[in-house]
């Protein structure tokens, strides 16, 4: 039976078994109600409310189901049914159809129905579908769709019986007992009821916390079970909802929790993929990339790696070709995901790999190079994105073969010459994306789009700023407003980070913040930085100034966890480059007084986190820059003096000696990051010089809080330094000490006397300054 559509030439006092004659009565009267026109749902509502039992409620729910079906009820209708009717009953009908033993003389198949078709119809409402006693029914439903038949023997309380108590155990017997058939009734769900059961699945996955309502209550393995088992429309209803949870920002969750039944379930869809025809293969391509796992999660299966590469033997064909745009672009999100997964190992010969790059360049460059005021699809962007990622492979890797072509790993066997084709045509996709970013106004920061555009365009610039130089000093506006609309918490940031998390194509990564823009350009400000033109721009717009920002709402989260951002590392790199090639700037800008308040807060916590010893590098480096380029006379501050004494102890951390005459050697808690910090050691000694000649309270501290004793000490005791730079610099930060302070002169000439022969012995600079023989 079908609730929804009850056959006029049954009898409906037949299909609930009327065992009286008021409910016959009663049936008859609810018919003719079918003839009254515009109050039937008044009616109908009345006759429920006024049911005396069981039996008059469900007579009476089966004729509005008939004369009032659900899809023309608006909001208020289903809420008046719903104070007539609550979601008790329903909840009831789907416990009493499943129990090992019905009550006689009602088919478990009808209560079900009803039941679905109840609750189907009221989740249409957003505020029902949030309701506890809907929600908890949720678990049965998944129980029918997976099992697709009565669930089994268990005997639950909340059953029907006929004088309507809640609770009772009992169901509907003919004569008012709570007697059960001798046998068991058993049932396989029909479509119709299994419509109605991903009806309400679909109505509560769509609230705001729908896709957690549904993990929590067992949605991922009942679904794979009722797709592995072939149930009834899990094909057409399940996997699509499936799909959904899979591509909202639960993803990672939910692969971590369920990784068996998921990775089944993949390899059952890879399968049925190799497997299909063409045209069925051609349009089960987005479907499949929705049940990959997440980007940059490890999957160790031999069995996932080898159904991948089958994918990728039936892509390649495909990719070769005559495709519409409609169709190329499911398979390039496909192709994207698995390189996400794999990398190029499995994609194919060189020729193969040059041809997946070169058509998704020119998929961005026919999507972008429109005229201005073009709306683009979601399906072109979401094509877009994928390719995205495709050009963001492949110049990582080209860039890899041309930079050391003997070891680097790149594209599979791909020649010099390929990667250099394959980065001439990169560089045409994003001249495109420059092109379209030239069009994007503030109104459209919130784009998500726009933000895939950006980041793709900023992974190229991260490696690649030669090439269309005009170009990308003229989008310089874009990119610094672009970040900084970001970093002051822009409007649209929610959707930003929904879309980031339900991206088809994402990266590993933690929540969105407002610096995830800038994160992503901070490589290209770098490099930028570094050249005289682009310079001068980004002063221009105050690009350091964003910088100082960054760093500031930054430490707010890193100063009490030990977690390495190496975003703050390139970004301290990039104002070091301010700092060293443009001192008049540094002098006269109020901004870099704000980063020396901020530098002499955070250097004093980060001296004492280990992990963090290259951001302290850092910070130590970029703050004596500064402090070097101060005009005489300068005062001490409490500030500076802070700064100053968490810098020395920060730098005389690095070297360490054994007992004897032996050689210094790098400390052991610099040693696993020296290759990274030894050149910020080495310039912070050399700036520590220059702020000794600039402000004349720095040698008295360098004696006072025995930096200089300690030097003296290890270069007196050592038999040699890690490398002739460190001693080149160890004696400059010496020579400008004994410059300007009588007292460090007499000290190191006195500490040159008693050495026997190491390291200080040979600074022969430092010697004729302090006139030790």
């Amino acid at each position: 039976m079908r609730s929804n559509f009850i056959d006029p030439n049954v009898s409906t006092i037949d299909t609930v078994r009327c065992a009286d004659a008021e409910q016959r009565s009663l049936m008859q009267t609810c018919y003719l109600l079918n003839f009254l026109g515009g109050q039937m749902l008044d009616r109908c509502l009345h006759a429920l409310k006024q049911a005396k039992n069981d039996s008059h409620t469900l007579a009476a729910l089966l004729l509005i189901t008939r004369v009032c079906p659900a899809r023309q009820l608006d909001k208020r209708s289903l809420r008046r049914i719903f104070e007539a009717v609550g979601l008790n009953l329903p909840a009831r009908l789907l416990v009493t159809a499943t129990q090992e033993d019905v009550p006689a003389g009602m088919a478990p198949s009808d209560l079900l129905s009803l039941g679905a078709t109840l609750l189907a119809a009221l989740s249409t409402d957003p505020d029902m579908a949030a309701h506890p006693q809907l929600l908890a029914t949720v678990p049965l439903l998944l129980n029918l769709l997976a099992n697709g038949s009565k669930p089994g023997a268990q005997q639950k309380p909340g059953g029907l019986s006929p004088e309507g108590d809640e609770g009772s155990d009992g169901g509907l017997g003919q004569d008012g007992s709570s007697g059960s058939s001798s046998s068991q009734q058993t049932f396989q769900l029909d479509e119709a009821t299994a419509a109605d059961c991903y009806q309400v699945l679909t109505s509560v996955c769509a609230l705001p916390q729908g896709p957690e309502l549904l993990l929590s209550r067992g949605a991922v393995p009942a679904l794979c079970q009722a797709v592995e088992q072939n149930q009834i429309l899990s094909r057409q209803r399940g996997l699509p909802l499936l799909g959904y949870l899979l591509s909202a920002k639960t993803k990672k969750k939910v692969w971590n929790k369920h990784p068996a039944e998921l990775l089944a379930l993949l390899l059952r869809l890879s399968t049925d993929f190799c497997r299909a025809s063409e045209p069925n293969r051609l349009s089960s391509c987005a479907q499949l990339a929705q049940f990959l796992p997440p980007a940059g999660m490890a999957i160790e299966s031999k069995e996932l790696r080898d159904a991948m590469s089958s994918v990728w033997a039936q892509l390649r064909p495909m990719l070769q070709s005559r495709l519409t745009p409609r169709q190329i672009g499911p398979i390039l999100v496909l192709c994207a995901c698995l390189l996400d997964l794999y990398g190029w190992d499995q994609a194919g010969p060189p020729k193969f790999c040059c041809l997946l790059v070169n058509r998704a360049c020119v998929e961005v460059r026919m999507g972008l190079e429109e005229p201005p005021g073009n709306e683009l699809s979601p399906e072109l962007q979401n094509t877009l994105t994928g390719c995205y990622r495709i050009l963001e492979a492949a110049m990582e890797q080209a860039c890899s073969a041309v930079d050391a072509p003997s070891s680097a790993p790149a594209l599979p066997a791909l020649s010099l010459q390929q990667s250099r084709q394959v980065l001439q045509v990169l560089e045409e996709a994003f001249s495109a994306v420059m092109f379209y970013l030239q069009q994007v106004d503030a109104s459209r920061y919130g784009d998500p789009f726009v933000f895939a555009s950006f980041r793709s365009l900023c992974s190229w610039l991260a490696e690649e700023t030669s090439c269309l130089k005009q170009e990308v000093i003229d989008l310089l506006p874009f990119l610094v407003g672009y970040t900084r609309h970001h970093l002051q918490g822009g409007a649209a940031e929610q959707s930003l980070s929904d879309w980031m998390a339900q991206a088809s194509v994402t990266e590993e990564g933690g929540a969105w913040t407002g610096g995830e823009a800038l994160r992503y350009l901070l490589p290209a400000l770098c490099h930028l930085s570094a050249e005289d033109a682009p310079r001068k721009v980004l002063l221009g717009l105050e690009a350091h100034s964003l910088l100082v920002d960054f760093l500031k709402q930054s430490w707010i989260s890193l100063k009490g966890r030990s977690i390495r951002d190496p975003s703050l590392e390139t970004a301290c790199s990039t104002l070091l480059n301010f700092a060293v090639t443009e001192p008049e700037r540094v002098r006269m800008d109020l901004c870099f007084r704000t980063l020396e308040a901020h530098l002499s807060d955070a250097l004093p916590v980060l001296v004492n986190k280990p992990r963090l010893l290259v951001l302290a590098a850092n910070y130590c480096t970029l703050g004596l820059m500064i402090g070097r380029l101060k005009s005489p006379p300068s005062g001490e501050t409490s500030g500076q003096r802070r700064f100053f004494l968490a810098a020395l102890q920060f730098l005389r951390g690095a070297l360490e000696t054994d007992p004897g005459s032996g050689p210094a050697h790098v400390s052991v808690s610099w040693e696993t990051s020296w290759d990274e910090v030894a050149e910020l050691w080495r310039l912070s000694l050399q700036a520590l010089g220059g702020c000794a000649r600039a402000q004349a309270w720095i040698p008295a501290l360098l004696r006072d809080e025995g930096w200089l004793h300690n030097m003296l000490a290890v270069l007196s005791q050592s038999s040699a330094l890690p490398d002739q730079n460190t001693q080149d610099v160890l004696q400059e930060a010496l020579c400008a000490a004994a410059q300007q302070c009588p007292l460090c002169k007499q000290e190191i000439a006195e500490a040159m006397r008693r050495s026997d022969g190491g390291v200080l012995r040979e600074m022969r600079s430092l010697k004729m300054l302090v006139g030790a023989n």
